[in-house]
């Protein structure tokens, strides 16, 4: 069975309350819930994390990455400061997809700059919730592809 993590990272369990006109009205559970089921109609397994502490987050990278095929994050804030995240993924060598809500690329200029983006399979910006699935879609084509 294909394993899948999806990280989410700081105010984004404010989903649905938080600024709703940038990041929409579904709150994080809806989302996740969405994915689960989803994932589950793949033959899939996908583990949900969501921390607003940069350490919990390397933390749950470095624990599950022996069983994790691939994983989704949206690393919040954490995008344009986190130079630890994107060490624990380089040093997991498991696949990741960037996804983000909004489009950070038209937003303020600090968050066009993203540690991830060019070391992730792929990136998906500004499709709103959609973007989850579509990374869900993604993931599962990519691990069926190096089997």
């Amino acid at each position: 069975m294909t394993n899948i993590l999806l990280i989410n990272g700081p105010n984004l369990n404010l989903l649905g309350k938080r600024e709703p006109s940038i990041y929409g009205d579904k709150s994080l559970e809806q989302i996740e819930q969405e994915l689960v089921t989803n994932a589950q109609k793949a033959n899939c397994s996908l583990a949900c994390f969501q921390s607003n502490s940069e350490s919990e987050i390397v933390d749950f990278i470095q624990d599950k990455s022996e069983s994790t095929d691939v994983i989704i994050i949206n690393p919040g804030a954490y995008t344009h400061t986190s130079i630890a995240i994107r060490d624990t993924l380089l040093a997991v060598s498991v696949p990741f997809i960037e996804v983000h809500i909004s489009n950070i690329f038209s937003r303020e200029e600090f968050r066009k700059q993203s540690y991830f983006s060019d070391i992730a399979v792929g990136i998906i910006s500004g499709l709103g919730f959609t973007g989850y699935n579509l990374a869900l879609d993604a993931a599962i084509n990519l691990v069926n592809n190096q089997s």
